[in-house]
């Protein structure tokens, strides 16, 4: 990343013309976050980067991928540089476990807490009449994937420590999401004792929970895409989760000053259609769309570059954006002065 590119990234967001701070160290005070947005916008990309900056702060970060089942093929494992997820966690970088997130699997541990004997539980799951009954009853499914988010969070160590201090969770598109929010308030009401209340209850109090959990909807600097995740936010607000940021993700890099950017313009101006005109004005098409954004988002807006880079290496850029940390910051330009000297 040039010196340039490093401080458009760390630059504070303009505002009706007033500067303001983006400060999301809060965010990584949370022990949930749940990372949401519509498809395509690098939601996937963005959850390996808040791992990433959990773990650069000495956090036992666990990084959860929604999915089907077991046999799906993982985006996170690949975004994260490491070899294949799976349903148990598997430490794919220093302090960074990954784990895929899926319905049969808390099934099984919430069968295997409930019923007297382990066997139980087992042939249960064995059972294809069962399988096909939790994952057809409305709701069952994603309760799996709850009970499983759940059961991960309560893993502690030997001395009492939490096994992982921070579960970055990659959710489904955005449906799925304002579904998997809804289910334990749901549950409640409908079955609001026995042990598929409690876990409910458990939920609902985690998911509400402004000093555990968080979070962030990822979108990009186009009118559709924040529309759609507006419609989120205010979903997710109903729903009473806490909102602990708002990432616009491929933002547009402008390269030019005031100064030289209003030069540009009467060159524009006098001389009609040049070379780069149509990135020049995708350029202004992000930059009033995130102005326009910035009226309405309720929480903290973070902007991340536009970077040609992919996978593991994408994911490590966005953290290099998204952490706020000054000692990180130095660190990174001290190495990346050294490299192009």
């Amino acid at each position: 990343m040039n010196r340039r590119l490093r401080a458009w990234a760390q630059r504070p967001i303009k505002r009706d013309g007033h500067r303001r701070q983006v400060d999301t160290s809060a965010l990584f005070s949370r022990r949930i976050v749940l990372v949401t947005g519509k498809g395509g916008v690098g939601k996937t990309t963005v959850s390996a980067a808040l791992a990433r900056v959990f773990a650069r702060r000495g956090k036992r970060v666990l990084c959860g991928e929604v999915s089907p089942d077991a046999s799906a093929p993982s985006a996170m494992a690949e975004a994260l540089g490491g070899g294949p997820a799976g349903e148990a966690p598997v430490e794919v970088a220093p302090n960074i476990w990954s784990v895929l997130l899926t319905p049969s699997m808390g099934h099984r541990r919430f069968l295997q807490d409930t019923l007297p004997i382990k066997l139980l539980a087992d042939a249960a799951m064995r059972s294809g009449a069962v399988r096909k009954f939790l994952m057809a009853a409305p709701g069952f499914a994603d309760m799996g994937v709850m009970y499983r988010l759940l059961d991960l969070v309560r893993q502690k160590e030997a001395d009492g420590r939490w096994r992982y201090d921070a579960c970055v969770i990659d959710s489904p598109a955005t449906g799925h999401a304002l579904a998997l929010a809804q289910i334990p308030e749901l549950l409640v009401r409908v079955i609001p004792a026995g042990p598929i209340g409690r876990t409910a209850r458990e939920g609902l109090e985690l998911l509400t929970d402004p000093t555990r959990t968080g979070a962030v909807v990822v979108t990009l600097p186009e009118t559709l895409p924040m529309t759609e995740a507006l419609v989120l936010c205010a979903g997710l607000t109903r729903r009473r989760v806490p909102l602990a940021g708002f990432i616009v993700n491929r933002v547009p890099v402008d390269p030019f000053t005031l100064e030289e950017r209003s030069a540009l313009d009467r060159l524009l101006a006098a001389r009609g259609g040049v070379l780069g005109a149509r990135e020049l004005h995708r350029i202004d098409r992000a930059s009033q769309a995130i102005r326009a954004l910035g009226e309405d988002v309720p929480a903290p807006l973070t902007l991340v570059p536009e970077y040609a880079a992919r996978t593991s290496e994408l994911s490590e850029l966005i953290a290099d954006a998204l952490d706020p940390s000054p000692g990180h910051l130095a660190e990174k330009a001290a190495a990346i002065d050294g490299n192009s000297g």
